[in-house]
């Protein structure tokens, strides 16, 4: 790698869950305390950041893939970027990357990219680095201040994984399971606050093993840090994901009935139906128990929208295994749904089972479930046609003075009125799709 001039323009392109978002956009902000700015959209940046996940089939040889594409594409616009490699592919294969792509010029795994402005500088004199320590001091207090924000923002309060899902890279790619302090996260909270967010989403690998002491020295969990952050008087929303059914507490249960501000949302994951497929995942919850649960949620608040995970296609997972996944989709009728092929991730104990399921058999399964899912996620928004409920609107729409925002339930709502970015308004829900719901302006709730 040559010296270069330190770059002028950045890109960062961030994939997989929403807590790469978060990092990708702490990676931008270190970037532009350097005085890098964003790359206008269509044009070439001089850096560009790849931001990886590693959950799914084939992410590594997708990040050489796109590095291909950036070196082609720079050679053909006579501009080479200095190129990035960061997320839980970084984590994973970052001396590899660094062997088998000779134009990366840094790979950094996300307990380190605090360091890239450090890395920034190596590599403008040509030295190439490699950063996957997962350092025990907290990555958060050198990155920047943060600036102006969106209505709607992330704050990450918990990293990492201790479950050891037996198809899942996560604890290996982001370490053990880490509670930020709670003053942190207050005074963090507070600051996207007064940068313009009137929505904060909770952000963890397992959100709800969140643990910590409050300002009083008392011992709180996830519950305890949203009810502070309801406090906050210009936060209107507070949501949080993505929870694990063995850390759900009562205390968690009972604000769902007890903070307004607390959206009357839950993302569980239960990833099948069957307890055989389950205790081969290691998931540590039967589908009885973590139906239980729900039923203690929707006792706390009768209108919570619920939504999980799924994966079909688990090795040996049999056609009566999982039409009990089917049984938990219709027993529970979700709001919203993701739903997964298992794919082989090298190093877990599943890579390594027995009695892989074909290819095609797990399309037609995840073709079923997904009519399944789709069919609950329409039955919800027809359902919600009628109610009145206020709508923070996010962005502007996909047709001309079209306006686009959430409601409290996570869903699209479409307006035709002339509104603004960061508008509460109330509305009527009038009509509903698949995927999203018209709304009709009744007022501003809040400006």
């Amino acid at each position: 790698m040559k010296p270069t001039d330190t770059p002028k323009t950045y890109r960062v392109k961030s994939f997989g869950c929403q807590m790469n978002v978060y990092d990708g956009e702490r990676m931008a902000e270190l970037l532009e305390a350097k005085g890098i700015t964003p790359a206008p959209e269509g044009e070439a940046a001089d850096m560009v950041v790849l931001n990886t996940c590693h959950i799914r089939e084939k992410a590594t040889e997708k990040v050489y893939s796109d590095i291909g594409r950036l070196v082609k594409s720079g050679a053909e616009a006579g501009k080479e970027p200095l190129i990035a490699v960061a997320g839980c592919v970084a984590q994973a294969e970052g001396e590899e990357i660094m062997k088998r792509a000779p134009a990366v010029g840094m790979v950094v795994g996300p307990q380190a990219y605090h360091r890239l402005g450090d890395m920034l500088d190596r590599a403008v004199k040509g030295e190439r680095s490699t950063d996957t320590d997962m350092p025990e001091d907290a990555k958060f207090a050198a990155l920047p201040k943060r600036q102006k924000v969106s209505p709607t923002a992330f704050l990450t309060v918990q990293e990492g994984c201790d479950k050891f899902c037996t198809y899942c890279v996560v604890p290996y790619t982001r370490g053990a399971e880490i509670s930020r302090p709670f003053s942190d996260l207050v005074d963090e909270a507070a600051k996207l606050v007064d940068a313009g967010a009137r929505e904060i989403t909770l952000l963890g690998q397992n959100v709800n093993a969140w643990s910590g002491e409050d300002a009083k020295g008392h011992a709180v969990g996830l519950d305890g840090l949203i009810r502070e952050l309801a406090g906050l008087p210009d936060l209107q929303r507070i949501r949080y994901t993505t929870s694990h059914p063995n850390d759900v507490t009562d205390g968690l249960i009972a604000a769902h009935g007890e903070v307004d501000k607390l959206m009357p949302y839950l993302h569980l994951p239960v990833q099948s139906g069957s307890d055989r497929v389950l205790k081969a995942m290691n998931r540590s919850h039967t589908a009885e128990s973590y139906l239980k649960l729900l039923e203690r949620f929707r006792a706390a608040r009768p209108d919570i929208a619920l939504s999980g995970d799924f994966i079909v296609g688990f090795p040996g997972e049999t056609e009566a295994e999982f039409a009990q996944t089917l049984d938990i989709v219709d027993a529970v009728g979700y709001a919203q749904a993701f739903s997964f092929k298992y794919s082989p991730r090298p190093g877990t104990p599943a890579a390594s089972m027995p009695d892989h399921v074909a290819m095609e058999v797990m399309d037609e399964r995840l073709q079923r479930l997904q009519a399944h899912l789709n069919r609950d996620q329409y039955a919800f928004n027809k359902a919600s046609v009628g109610k009145t409920c206020d709508v923070l609107i996010e962005r502007k729409g996909r047709k001309p003075g079209q306006w686009l925002g959430k409601s409290p339930w996570l869903q699209s709502v479409f307006f035709d009125s002339e509104l603004q970015i960061g508008d509460t308004v109330r509305a009527e829900l009038v009509h509903a799709g698949p995927s999203s719901l018209q709304g009709r302006l009744l007022e501003h709730a809040v400006a």
